[in-house]
């Protein structure tokens, strides 16, 4: 069997060389038998992948948290309690909390589900094909089964299958923004060349996951799957560890926090129970675990989890609408606290739709509006040269040049522009499409119809850096070259320059005019591009047809001389129109903006001005710069420079973590399979969905269904909106809870105050049982929560900064803002209970004095009531309940469902007996509205101090 090793350096091997180590046929490629003997010795073509994580892990993953390792401790507990207690009936408390953490679990779960197959169905595609040269015949294969010395056969629109040598090559041009970050298509030939060379360097080689734009070309396959370009960035996104969000990390503290605080209030509590009784008794044993139990289910929200899921899913709802598909929930809070959104230019700041903005011509300047394929635009005179169109319309010899200029580029192309229903492409190569754009925004190109018939080309190389095509003319039946090409090398060829439809020597006065003009538009990051041509004489129109009748090939190029030089053209892939705005909306939120891109520093540094990421003329880093630079240094450059040029994988991946250890909290966004590696590396990172490669979508936290810039954007804003919900739940939740252990320490340790002693029969009472409390957690809160979650913003959430990775979700003043509402709260319940007890505190006169079911019933019902006054409370902090009541319908009806649900579980008999309540009359019912109130008024009272403090 012939010999299979990969040659190491291919580039700079000759096309022979290769072919021999590889063990192929340069004229017939590999047999079919050879190519699946080495498809079952290498295994396909396919890039190296984790495999997925199965679903049962994907499920049990969702309790890995602890809060609900702490509800999970309370099952125990309860299930241990009533197993002492006899195990009569059914554990309700454990049954219920159980209930609830397997509800969150499936929230998560199904809703993680529904991201992943939105991915799957962005990037799934019919499987790649590939045209090879097998036992001499052309044949279409599926690209995973591509081998080691298969021909690959190359034409314009082909994607490349694996990366290959190439052997022959004609005008070929590829594309390699997916894994170089270039915009502009590079040319290729078989000629080898240093082994040093860099990747965007390599001309002999063409790589997997680009494109062919131009030309043809025949490559033999050097390396496959996990060996290629490709394959070597997917391998570097597994030495990435992903760490956990900023949410993530502040709920897991909150967490800690709420357990340390349940163990040591229980603890303290049963102890003291258990060290104070007159004897210990398994009914005081039974007593004090309940007790516990009570403890930690009134100071454990059971619906944080659940609640958090729904909310954060109804925010990836919200943002998938808009076009951003989230893989993970709690990334969504991470856009809100990002500080730092590091971009790649190219399709993602940029169209990447190569767009003509500039004509030079020997009459003057010519603005041309209208960005991107759409042909919409004008084109007009810059007399003035501010490049703003003038008021006069573009006419006389002008006119004439500009339409010389833009027709002759779109006949020296290849490319096609299509319409698909108002969507404009361009087939082929996009700065060749820029012609035919031009032209029709010019209005021209109807007048080519018809008259002119290609006769033959002389195709474009690096060496040449030019292109010229034949073309007859019906009209005056005359043969005409058309050339495109380098100004350079394009003036060297021309003895004439186009005046209106006449010809005038070009001169040194003349040539000197459009260097000059040249070098402005190179100045502004303008790709230029002269075109030029002449009118064949009779002898060399017959010598061409000549040799095309008589079927030969013939090199054309000597006709390449004496041109008349037409004029310059300026190019550049326009920034997308809503990019600036979105940078400005990012910057007045506290966000900086860095582009970080494999492209010329120049064009980098001028779209970056553009869109306002830097100043005119600000510093534009490059990758070598960045390799020669240490830490300290690379530090303080990260900390100044906000653009990036001609870049690796690598350096941006040193940006990235530059930017974290200066306590950053950093998106990075990219298409390519080159920003793979940093997506993973960011704390959040976002993929585009259309122009995305799939390595780049599955290292992502977020797609970008519509590749726009603007709704990374719009997605900071709904992230902040959501942390500012959470905060607000938050700030509910822990309140109402901290309200019921007030309630239930209180009611043991002032036992004897309240005149719960006196009623005792076991030695202790509660001054509420825990299926009520289970009843506040689950269903009376769990409503105005949620609706916490939909809270409209009141606020303007991109007018502050970004919250620094220090700060906490439930900071100082939060904590002080729970702490004394939930005193507040409990200390009414509390004293409602005392006030229908006696021997109590309080003794109203007219008060009667109740059974301990009713007064605690009295007590329950006003600790309900309290919550659902301290819902409106605790929108903000500082602002009154009273301003933007009304904003939030769901908020209202939560409330009034809360309040339906309190009514029913009181004086329904079926509720009674499963909750222990009995039912109250119309005084009672005031009291509890009115002792429910106080936290309300406590409230108001605590935003006046704090707002006349702040004045």
């Amino acid at each position: 069997m012939t010999s299979t090793s990969t040659p190491s350096v291919p580039w700079a091997e000759a096309p022979a060389t290769v072919a021999a180590t590889t063990g192929t046929d340069p004229a017939r490629g590999l047999t079919a038998t050879q190519a699946a003997e080495r498809l079952a010795v290498n295994g396909p073509n396919n890039l190296p992948s984790k495999p997925p994580t199965p679903a049962w892990r994907r499920f049990l993953g969702q309790f890995q948290d602890p809060l609900v390792y702490l509800l999970i401790a309370a099952i125990f507990i309860s299930a241990i309690a009533w197993v002492l207690e006899g195990a009569h009936g059914l554990p309700v408390d454990a049954l219920v909390i159980l209930a609830v953490i397997t509800l969150n679990a499936v929230l998560g779960f199904v809703q993680e589900s529904k991201a992943a197959d939105a991915v799957a169905a962005l990037s799934r595609m019919t499987q790649a094909q590939s045209t090879v040269l097998r036992d001499g015949e052309k044949r279409q294969v599926p690209s995973a089964d591509l081998v080691v010395g298969d021909l690959l056969l190359l034409s314009e629109g082909d994607q490349v299958g694996a990366d290959a040598r190439l052997v022959q090559a004609a005008a070929l041009r590829v594309v390699e923004s997916s894994l170089t970050g270039e915009a502009e298509a590079v040319t290729k030939t078989a000629d080898a060349v240093s082994p040093d060379a860099d990747l965007a360097d390599r001309s002999p080689m063409v790589y997997r996951g680009t494109s062919v734009a131009q030309g043809t070309g025949r490559a033999v396959v050097t390396a496959t799957g996990g060996d290629t370009e490709m394959g070597a960035i997917a391998r570097m996104l597994d030495s990435v560890e992903e760490e956990p969000t900023p949410l993530s990390k502040e709920l897991a503290q909150v967490s800690r926090t709420l357990g340390l605080i349940v163990v040591a209030i229980a603890v303290v509590t049963v102890g003291t129970l258990l060290l104070l009784a007159p004897s210990i008794s398994s009914h005081t044993v039974i007593d004090a675990l309940l007790l516990g139990v009570s403890l930690a289910v009134a100071a454990v929200p059971e619906g944080l989890p659940a609640i958090l899921s729904v909310v954060l899913a109804l925010g990836v709802q919200r943002m998938a609408l808009h076009k951003a598909v989230v893989k993970k929930l709690t990334s969504v809070e991470t856009l809100g606290s990002a500080s730092v959104i590091c971009s790649d230019k190219t399709g993602t700041l940029t169209r990447s739709e190569m767009t003509i903005q500039e004509v030079a011509t020997l009459s003057g300047d010519t603005v041309v509006t209208g960005i991107g394929y759409a042909p919409v635009g004008d084109v007009a005179p810059d007399l003035d040269g501010d490049g703003q169109p003038d008021a006069e319309p573009l006419e006389g010899p002008h006119l004439e040049e500009v339409t010389v200029v833009l027709s002759g580029g779109a006949m020296a192309s290849d490319a096609e522009l299509a319409d698909d229903a108002g969507a404009w492409s361009v087939i082929g190569d996009p700065t060749e499409g820029a012609f035919l754009v031009a032209e029709r925004k010019l209005g021209t190109h109807g007048d080519r119809e018809g008259r002119f018939e290609r006769l033959g080309e002389v195709p474009f190389t690096s060496e040449r850096k030019l292109m010229s095509v034949l073309y007859t003319d019906a009209k005056h039946d005359t043969v005409t070259i058309v050339s495109k090409g380098a100004p350079d090398v394009l003036l060297e060829r021309c003895t004439q320059v186009r005046r209106g439809l006449e010809e005038a020597p070009l001169d040194d006065s003349a040539r000197q005019l459009f260097e000059q003009r040249i070098d402005q538009m190179s100045g502004r990051a303008l790709r230029t591009l002269g075109v030029a041509s002449r009118l064949l004489t009779a002898a060399e129109a017959a010598q061409v047809t000549q040799v095309l009748a008589a079927g030969g090939e013939a090199d054309f190029s000597y006709l390449e001389r004496d041109l008349v030089l037409a004029g310059v053209v300026g190019i550049i892939d326009p920034p997308r129109p809503e990019a600036a705005a979105a940078v400005a909306e990012a910057h007045r939120a506290g966000i900086r903006v860095l582009m970080i891109t494999g492209d010329h520093p120049a064009t980098a540094g001028r779209i970056a001005a553009d869109l306002g990421i830097a100043e005119p003329g600000a510093r534009v880093l490059t990758g070598r710069e960045l390799s020669v630079l240490g830490a300290e240094e690379l530090n303080r450059a990260v900390a100044e420079v906000n653009v990036y040029a001609r870049v690796a994988p690598e350096h941006k991946m040193r940006i990235v973590a530059a930017l974290k250890a200066q306590g950053h909290t950093v998106a990075m966004t990219g298409d390519g399979v080159n920003d793979a590696p940093a997506l993973r590396q960011a704390d959040i990172g976002v993929a585009m969905g259309v122009t995305g490669t799939q390595v780049t979508k599955e290292a992502a936290e977020m797609v970008l269904a519509d590749d726009n810039f603007a709704t990374i954007v719009a997605a900071v804003a709904e992230g902040r909106r959501i942390f500012d919900n959470i905060r607000k739940f938050l700030r509910y939740l822990l309140s109402s809870n901290m309200g019921e252990v007030v309630t239930v320490f209180g009611g043991v340790v002032l036992a004897g105050l309240l005149g719960l002693s006196d009623h005792s029969t076991t030695g202790v009472v509660l001054p509420l049982v825990a299926t009520q409390i289970l009843w506040i957690n689950l269903v009376t809160d769990s409503g105005p929560a949620l609706a916490m979650g939909v809270d409209p913003s009141v606020e303007d959430v991109m007018g502050r900064a970004p919250r620094r990775p220090g700060d906490r979700v439930l900071d100082r003043t939060m904590w002080s803002g729970i702490l004394m509402a939930g005193l507040v709260m409990g200390a009414a319940t509390l004293l409602t209970l005392d006030t229908y007890l006696p021997g109590g505190i309080i003794d109203l006169p007219g008060v009667s004095v109740d059974d301990l079911t009713t007064a605690r019933t009295a007590a329950f019902t006003t600790l309900v009531l309290a919550q659902l006054f301290n819902t409106i409370a605790s929108r903000s902090e500082t602002v009154s309940a009273f301003r933007h009541m009304f904003v939030n319908r769901w908020l209202w009806g939560a409330v009034l469902l809360g309040l339906v649900l309190q009514v029913a579980v009181v004086e329904l008999p079926v509720l009674q007996a499963a909750f222990s309540t009995a039912p109250l009359d119309l005084h009672h019912w005031l009291v509890c509205l009115a002792m429910g109130s106080l936290v309300l008024w406590f409230s108001e009272l605590r935003k006046l101090v704090r707002r006349s403090r702040r004045a």
